[in-house]
């Protein structure tokens, strides 16, 4: 079995790549704090402080990104305004990363020179607390998510996320290649990004640099979008299929029915894997692709190894092993 893949784990975020990475996306502004945005967020899920805003930190979760909906903030309105600096000004003692504040209220200018003062930014978004939290919790889990670095191709055939393995120049980018000529997608050549996301699935992505070019040995580097169109790339694609190709070699042991489902083990999940041996004229991107489709038969239930197999079974069991 292929040995596991090394693994690395973001063990914080910065509030500024939080920030910077999703403004749009969760329609956020800046509006105090600005000194505080490399204060780190060392907890994927979002805080509701309720608790905190009156002045109870039992068990308080400070490390996280705190979210002031409509409710924390009316409270905060109804206390004179020596109440209100007194409860905040614990809150932002705690060293929290940052301040979220939902549905675009406005914030007290006393509270955001409290920010100013602790260095706690306070951002403001236009999203309801409940999308707010949901969104950015998804996109935390993401940051947060254990990661690795693969030296392989990555292609989705007709749905089916197939990773590329092999020593360096034995045509994974090739192969690769001719599946895109066949109407299949990119998702990263050479090197693969793997996130794994929500403890379950393996996806794949590549740099952004390097999104949608490939290195073809003699020809050198290519746009795959710009020859084949934009639908020929992907930015990423769960990992469903691991293919090693090698040198055949003489005696060596090759898969012939397929009884034997071997895996390759990456963050700790094992994928399905195949060892496809080269050899002079074997079309490799169409094996490539078969395998593929035969991955996506069994994982709706049809194992055309297993059938063939009980029928041979069936076949010896009549008598009729002379007509097999």
């Amino acid at each position: 079995m292929p040995a596991d893949a090394p693994e690395t784990r973001p063990e914080s975020v910065l509030v500024s790549e939080f920030f910077n990475t999703y403004r749009e996306m969760l329609q956020m502004e800046l509006i105090a704090g600005a000194e505080g945005l490399e204060n780190v967020i060392s907890e994927k899920s979002i805080n509701r402080p309720a608790l905190a805003v009156t002045g109870y930190f039992k068990e308080f979760a400070h490390r996280r990104l705190q979210l002031l909906g409509a409710g924390e903030m009316a409270y905060l309105m109804d206390q004179e305004p020596d109440v209100r600096l007194r409860l905040m000004e614990a809150v932002f003692s705690k060293q929290i990363p940052a301040i979220v504040v939902s549905r675009g209220l406005p914030v007290d200018e006393s509270i955001k020179a409290l920010a100013d003062k602790h260095r706690v930014p306070i951002i403001r978004t236009q999203l309801k607390s409940k999308d707010f939290s949901a969104e950015a919790t998804v996109l935390l889990e993401e940051k947060f998510a254990p990661r690795t670095n693969l030296h392989a191709t990555l292609v989705d055939i007709k749905g089916v996320g197939v990773l590329l393995r092999g020593a360096s120049g034995v045509g994974k980018s090739e192969c690769a290649l001719a599946l895109i000529e066949r109407g299949h997608s990119l998702v990263a050549d050479d090197f693969v990004l793997v996130n794994l996301i929500g403890d379950r699935d393996l996806q794949g992505s590549s740099k952004e640099l390097n999104r949608g070019y490939m290195e073809c040995r003699g020809i050198g580097i290519i746009n795959i979008a710009s020859i084949f169109g934009i639908r020929s790339v992907r930015r990423d694609k769960r990992i469903d299929l691991v293919i090693t190709f090698v040198i055949w070699q003489a005696g060596m042991d090759e898969e012939r029915s397929g009884l034997d489902v071997d895996s390759y083990t990456i963050l700790g999940r094992k994928v399905p894997h195949m060892t496809i041996p080269l050899r002079p004229g074997r079309d490799m991107a169409r094996l490539v692709e078969v395998a593929a489709m035969v991955h996506a038969l069994r994982s709706m239930g049809h194992d055309s190894a297993k059938e063939f197999s009980d029928r041979l079974i069936q076949f010896m069991n009549r008598g009729d092993d002379k007509k097999v």
